[in-house]
This record gives C-alpha cells, sequence and structure tokens, in this order.
C-alpha cells in the first residue's frame, strides 16, 4: 500500500503553532483554540465509524488501490482523522468477517502509522494510531461460542449482539427482517451464555441495534460494564436506536458507556441537523447519568447525512466547542474525549481477570434452529432480495458489519 507520508499536526512543532496561530488571531484565548488544546491532551476515541464498508464497496478490499492518507468520497481518511484530534474509532463494514478482520489486519500492520492492539494498555501506551477489532452483529458468530472464541483469537475485542436481524438468541431493534421474531424471550438460554462468554473472555458487550428487551436482560446478566457504541437519547430523538432514560439508568448502575450517534435520523429525528442538537443529547444524559458515562460513536461512513458543521471526522472540535460554550468543563470533555471508554476496557479486563479459572462455555444451540437464510444473507430487504433467499443456487454470502477503534496519541501536550 502506498502511503505519502506529509507533516501532519500529530507533529509537535506544527501543533504548536497551530494552536499559537489560533491564540494570536483571536487575540485571547478562543474556544476553537481550548478545544483543539483539550483534543491534543486527550485524542479522541470514537465508538462507530464505517470506512471498512466504503473499502469493500468501492475498492473490493484491495488496499493496494488506497491511498489511506486521502481516500476520496468517504468521510474517514488518516489526513482527516489527524486533524480531527481522533483517539479511537470504531469501523464498520459489511460482507465476510473473515475478509473484513483481514482487511483491517492489513491496514494497521501494513501502514506505518498505524499498530494493532488488543488491549486497554495497548490503547494507552501506543504511539501510532491503534486499531481494535470489534465484530458488529452476533449473526457473524453463526450461533457458535468457539467462533467467538476464535474471533478473539484473531484480535477482535468487541462484539454487537445484533445488526438489523435478530439472531437465535437476541432480538434487534430493527424490524425489517421476519425471522426469530419473539416477545417474550429477548435473550435466550444460548444469548445469556453468549454474554457470560464474552464476560469470561475480556470482551466488550455492544448494545447499539439490539431491542430495548435484549437490552435490558443484558444489563442484567453481565458482570462487565456494556456499551452502546453508536446510540444516542430517545429522549430528544424518539428513535428505537436511541436509549430511553430508565435504560440509562441502568446503564449507570451497570458502569457502562453510551457513545452518541450524529446521523441526522438519530439525532434530529429527520434529514437535517447541527451540532446544536448533538450537543442537546450530550446534555440530556449528563443530566440524567453524569458526563462520565458518555463517550462518541459518530458513526460516519455508515450513511448519508450528517450534520452541519460534523460532516466528517476533521470537524470533532466544532462538537467541542459547543460543549464548551455550554460549560462542560476539561474534565468533562476528556472522559467523553478519551479517558471514559479506556475506563470501561480496563473493568471489562478486570471482570476477564476474576473469571480466569472459569472453563470455556460448551453450551451449545441445535443446529436447525439456528440454520435460517437470515444468518447468511443480510442486506436491505427487497422483493428481488427476498426472493434470492430463496434460491438455493444462488451463493451464501455471510454478511457481517465489522468494527475497528483507532487510538491517535498526539505528542503535542
Amino acid at each position: 500500500m502506498l502511503i505519502f507520508k506529509e507533516a501532519s499536526i500529530s507533529d509537535p512543532w506544527i501543533c504548536l503553532f497551530i494552536c499559537t496561530l489560533l491564540s494570536l488571531h483571536h487575540g485571547v484565548i478562543s474556544e476553537t483554540s481550548r478545544a483543539l488544546d483539550i483534543m491534543t491532551k486527550y485524542p479522541l476515541i470514537d465508538g462507530h465509524n464505517d470506512l471498512a464498508l466504503r473499502l469493500r464497496i468501492q475498492y473490493n478490499n484491495k488496499l493496494s488501490l488506497v491511498n489511506s492518507q486521502n481516500i476520496p468520497n468517504v468521510a474517514t481518511d488518516i489526513t482527516r482523522l489527524t486533524a480531527g484530534h481522533v483517539g479511537g474509532q470504531d469501523k464498520d463494514a459489511v460482507r465476510l468477517t473473515l475478509e473484513q478482520i483481514d482487511v483491517i489486519r492489513r491496514m494497521c500492520t501494513e501502514n506505518p502509522e498505524l499498530e494493532l492492539v488488543t488491549s486497554a494498555e495497548g490503547m494507552m501506551n501506543s504511539k501510532k494510531i491503534a486499531c481494535l477489532i470489534s465484530v458488529e452483529g452476533g449473526h457473524s458468530i453463526d450461533s457458535s461460542l468457539p467462533a467467538l472464541r476464535m474471533f478473539y483469537q484473531l484480535g477482535v475485542r468487541s462484539m454487537a449482539l445484533t445488526h438489523t436481524c435478530n439472531t437465535p438468541w437476541a432480538e434487534s431493534s430493527s424490524r425489517f427482517y421476519p425471522y426469530y421474531q419473539w416477545k417474550k424471550n429477548s435473550l435466550t438460554e444460548f444469548g445469556k451464555a453468549v454474554v457470560h462468554e464474552m464476560n469470561r473472555l475480556g470482551m466488550l458487550i455492544d448494545l447499539s441495534h439490539t431491542s430495548w428487551e435484549t437490552a435490558r436482560e443484558v444489563l442484567k446478566h453481565s458482570r462487565a460494564p456494556v456499551i452502546f457504541s453508536h446510540s444516542s437519547a430517545y429522549a430528544i430523538c424518539n428513535s428505537t436506536r436511541n436509549v430511553p432514560d430508565d435504560m440509562l439508568l441502568q446503564l449507570k448502575e451497570n458502569g457502562g458507556l453510551i457513545m452518541i450517534n450524529f446521523y441526522n435520523s438519530y439525532v434530529a429525528c429527520s434529514k437535517e441537523a447541527d451540532v446544536s442538537i448533538v450537543a442537546d443529547h450530550f446534555d440530556h444524559i449528563k443530566l440524567v447519568i453524569g458526563a462520565e458515562s458518555i463517550g462518541i460513536g459518530a458513526d460516519f461512513d455508515g450513511g448519508h447525512g450528517f450534520p452541519k458543521g460534523l460532516e466528517d471526522v476533521s470537524k470533532y472540535s466544532a462538537l467541542i466547542e459547543e460543549l464548551m460554550s455550554r460549560n462542560w468543563t476539561e474534565e468533562e470533555l476528556a472522559g467523553v474525549l478519551r479517558l471514559n471508554f479506556l475506563a470501561v476496557f480496563l473493568k471489562v479486563e478486570k471482570v476477564r481477570d476474576d473469571m480466569s479459572n472459569t472453563s470455556p462455555s460448551e453450551v451449545e444451540i441445535p443446529f436447525l434452529e439456528a440454520n435460517n437464510s437470515c444468518r447468511v444473507i443480510l442486506t436491505h430487504p427487497s422483493i428481488k432480495a427476498e426472493s434470492s433467499y430463496q434460491n438455493r443456487n444462488s451463493p451464501l454470502l455471510l454478511v457481517t458489519a465489522l468494527a475497528w477503534f483507532i487510538s491517535l496519541v498526539v505528542k503535542c501536550i
């Protein structure tokens, strides 16, 4: 992969120059320069970004065709991540889980600016952009705990229990698909075994995309803190992808984290939004459960339609400026940017260590119960797609969503 090395804001001298220039331009310490200073000290961890999906759609995962510094027609590349002071980001891709793990591992090992990590300590200590792999959608393990363990061996450290389709053991917030719909058992005994095994492994449980009923059950049964990697406040925008206040209180008791989504439909319940409405979600959740339970999970490249002023990963400082204007303290912003996620990740690893004498689970689910086309094909429903589900001669595609967190340690303090 050809990477054109360029001077960037991660260079200490250039960063110092930019921060000083902004202060001189305004004559006083402006909110812009203060926001950049805070983001330099506490590089952002973003809980959800879909760049890997775009790499598959536009380049068929052929990294030889990609200059990661500058990728056209996406919201994310290394240049803009650096400009946005990104300290941790989750990327989401569709199709074969192993192929997407492969493309992320390749990106993180072949690019000199990136480093593959598998622990909270690795994220904290990396001097590069550190990549932590996550799988979005429990359908990816095909109802197999051995498959879950093998993903862990490949470096996966987070998994969303569902995506847009129910699994045989957990329920999605989506109603696109008719499979596995039930009303009284939103987390089955096997689902509880998945939660237990993720606790034992030290894998973050992600409840974004799960139904509220499933999320509530997981919050009751998980021994470790959980995350909503890209969800917002239901009280501000009444989408079922968002989290209601009573569940926020459960999350607080669990010690977990909600990483706020920027997507217009989830922050404004409309096609148009701005930085102010995004900040309203932060204010509301802070009021209900405190700033220490909040992170950022923007969902860039997961769709089209992001707030004015927050169109791509270079624009995070606009949100920080808005929160500063609403009297958020540096301590609170440091948590939102980075420290809250790392604290949750460390607690998840502590639970893993406490369970070190627990044997791997051998719980199984009957194959006939798991065998459904929803587990092998996951696309937006259409007449054509539905007819292809029934075509036994068509190729079966295990469609997954794959996420990665990246941590940028900016050396300008």
